[in-house]
Protein backbone atom coordinates (compact mmCIF):
# COMPACT_ATOMS: atom_id res chain seq x y z
CA UNK A 1 0.00 0.00 0.00
CA UNK A 2 2.63 2.46 1.12
CA UNK A 3 4.35 1.77 -2.59
CA UNK A 4 1.40 2.38 -4.23
CA UNK A 5 0.67 5.91 -2.38
CA UNK A 6 4.39 7.24 -3.04
CA UNK A 7 3.35 5.88 -6.79
CA UNK A 8 0.33 8.17 -6.85
CA UNK A 9 2.27 10.70 -5.22
CA UNK A 10 5.47 10.57 -7.00
CA UNK A 11 3.47 10.81 -10.31
CA UNK A 12 1.74 13.47 -8.77
CA UNK A 13 4.77 15.18 -8.01
CA UNK A 14 5.99 14.83 -12.12
CA UNK A 15 2.65 16.01 -13.25
CA UNK A 16 3.31 19.32 -11.13
CA UNK A 17 6.64 19.51 -12.40
CA UNK A 18 5.06 19.22 -16.17
CA UNK A 19 2.73 22.31 -15.23
CA UNK A 20 5.69 24.23 -13.73
CA UNK A 21 7.80 23.95 -16.16
CA UNK A 22 4.52 24.93 -18.85
CA UNK A 23 4.30 27.90 -16.87
CA UNK A 24 7.86 28.45 -15.07
CA UNK A 25 8.49 31.22 -18.08
CA UNK A 26 5.75 33.36 -17.03
CA UNK A 27 3.62 32.13 -14.28
CA UNK A 28 1.07 34.29 -12.61
CA UNK A 29 1.55 35.32 -9.17
CA UNK A 30 -1.73 33.81 -8.01
CA UNK A 31 -0.47 30.04 -9.54
CA UNK A 32 3.47 30.97 -8.11
CA UNK A 33 1.67 31.24 -4.57
CA UNK A 34 -0.77 28.09 -5.24
CA UNK A 35 2.29 26.01 -5.99
CA UNK A 36 3.75 27.07 -2.92
CA UNK A 37 1.33 27.06 -1.09
CA UNK A 38 0.93 23.29 -1.92
CA UNK A 39 4.54 22.85 -1.53
CA UNK A 40 4.86 23.42 2.07
CA UNK A 41 1.23 21.52 2.91
CA UNK A 42 3.11 18.33 1.83
CA UNK A 43 6.28 19.52 3.61
CA UNK A 44 3.82 20.14 6.78
CA UNK A 45 2.34 16.90 6.14
CA UNK A 46 5.47 15.20 6.41
CA UNK A 47 7.25 16.90 8.93
CA UNK A 48 4.53 17.12 11.63
CA UNK A 49 4.49 13.42 12.29
CA UNK A 50 8.40 13.53 12.74
CA UNK A 51 8.13 16.01 15.03
CA UNK A 52 5.19 14.16 16.87
CA UNK A 53 7.88 11.01 16.99
CA UNK A 54 10.57 13.45 18.03
CA UNK A 55 8.69 14.72 20.81
CA UNK A 56 6.89 11.16 22.18
CA UNK A 57 3.41 12.21 21.50
CA UNK A 58 3.10 8.94 19.23
CA UNK A 59 5.24 5.93 18.84
CA UNK A 60 8.46 5.85 16.94
CA UNK A 61 8.80 3.87 13.66
CA UNK A 62 11.53 4.58 11.47
CA UNK A 63 10.54 2.86 8.44
CA UNK A 64 7.70 5.91 8.38
CA UNK A 65 10.13 8.91 9.54
CA UNK A 66 12.08 7.29 6.75
CA UNK A 67 9.04 7.64 4.36
CA UNK A 68 7.90 10.95 5.59
CA UNK A 69 11.92 12.28 5.34
CA UNK A 70 11.93 10.96 1.75
CA UNK A 71 9.07 13.59 1.10
CA UNK A 72 9.73 16.66 2.72
CA UNK A 73 13.40 16.34 0.64
CA UNK A 74 11.83 16.24 -2.40
CA UNK A 75 9.89 19.33 -1.03
CA UNK A 76 12.25 20.95 -0.05
CA UNK A 77 14.04 20.76 -3.27
CA UNK A 78 10.97 22.53 -5.09
CA UNK A 79 9.83 25.09 -2.89
CA UNK A 80 12.12 27.91 -4.66
CA UNK A 81 10.40 27.56 -7.86
CA UNK A 82 7.38 29.33 -6.08
CA UNK A 83 8.62 32.42 -5.69
CA UNK A 84 9.21 34.06 -8.77
CA UNK A 85 9.47 37.95 -9.00
CA UNK A 86 6.12 39.74 -8.83
CA UNK A 87 4.34 36.94 -6.74
CA UNK A 88 4.03 38.50 -3.53
CA UNK A 89 2.06 40.37 -1.11
CA UNK A 90 1.53 42.83 -3.69
CA UNK A 91 0.41 40.88 -6.42
CA UNK A 92 -1.51 38.25 -4.36
CA UNK A 93 -3.87 38.63 -1.89
CA UNK A 94 -3.40 35.36 0.38
CA UNK A 95 -0.27 35.18 0.93
CA UNK A 96 2.38 34.64 4.59
CA UNK A 97 5.58 35.37 2.12
CA UNK A 98 6.77 38.77 3.37
CA UNK A 99 8.14 41.42 0.57
CA UNK A 100 11.64 40.57 2.11
CA UNK A 101 12.22 37.40 -0.08
CA UNK A 102 12.52 39.45 -3.05
CA UNK A 103 14.23 42.37 -1.49
CA UNK A 104 16.65 40.52 0.17
CA UNK A 105 16.63 37.43 -2.79
CA UNK A 106 20.69 35.81 -1.61
CA UNK A 107 19.92 35.52 1.82
CA UNK A 108 16.62 33.54 1.25
CA UNK A 109 18.18 31.99 -1.22
CA UNK A 110 20.60 30.85 0.96
CA UNK A 111 18.10 30.20 3.43
CA UNK A 112 16.24 27.49 1.09
CA UNK A 113 19.43 26.06 0.84
CA UNK A 114 19.78 25.25 4.19
CA UNK A 115 16.45 23.98 4.57
CA UNK A 116 17.46 21.68 1.31
CA UNK A 117 21.12 20.73 2.79
CA UNK A 118 19.67 19.67 6.59
CA UNK A 119 16.04 18.19 4.63
CA UNK A 120 18.71 15.57 2.96
CA UNK A 121 20.47 15.15 5.88
CA UNK A 122 17.36 14.23 7.72
CA UNK A 123 17.02 11.63 4.85
CA UNK A 124 19.86 10.05 5.66
CA UNK A 125 19.62 10.05 9.05
CA UNK A 126 16.03 8.65 9.01
CA UNK A 127 17.97 5.45 6.47
CA UNK A 128 20.18 4.76 9.21
CA UNK A 129 17.16 4.30 11.90
CA UNK A 130 18.52 5.48 15.18
CA UNK A 131 16.15 7.40 17.03
CA UNK A 132 19.08 9.56 18.13
CA UNK A 133 20.38 10.91 15.34
CA UNK A 134 16.88 11.41 13.71
CA UNK A 135 16.37 13.07 17.09
CA UNK A 136 19.13 15.25 16.61
CA UNK A 137 18.71 15.76 12.73
CA UNK A 138 14.95 16.67 13.01
CA UNK A 139 15.98 19.83 15.02
CA UNK A 140 18.55 21.43 12.45
CA UNK A 141 16.03 20.69 10.07
CA UNK A 142 13.21 22.51 12.04
CA UNK A 143 15.67 25.24 12.64
CA UNK A 144 16.12 26.36 9.29
CA UNK A 145 12.17 26.09 8.59
CA UNK A 146 12.04 28.50 12.14
CA UNK A 147 14.62 30.90 10.59
CA UNK A 148 13.34 31.45 6.97
CA UNK A 149 10.00 31.95 8.85
CA UNK A 150 10.79 34.57 11.39
CA UNK A 151 12.61 36.70 8.29
CA UNK A 152 10.74 35.58 5.75
CA UNK A 153 7.24 34.60 6.76
CA UNK A 154 4.32 36.73 8.41
CA UNK A 155 2.67 35.49 11.64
Amino acid sequence: MNKKLFGIGLASLVGLGFLTAASASDPKPEDAAKYRQSVYTIIGWNFKPIGAMVKGEIPFDAAAVARHAQYVELMSKAALEGFPKGSGPDAVKHTEAKPEIWTNWDKFETAMSNFEEEAAKLTEAAKGGDEGAIKAQFGKTAETCKACHKEFRKD
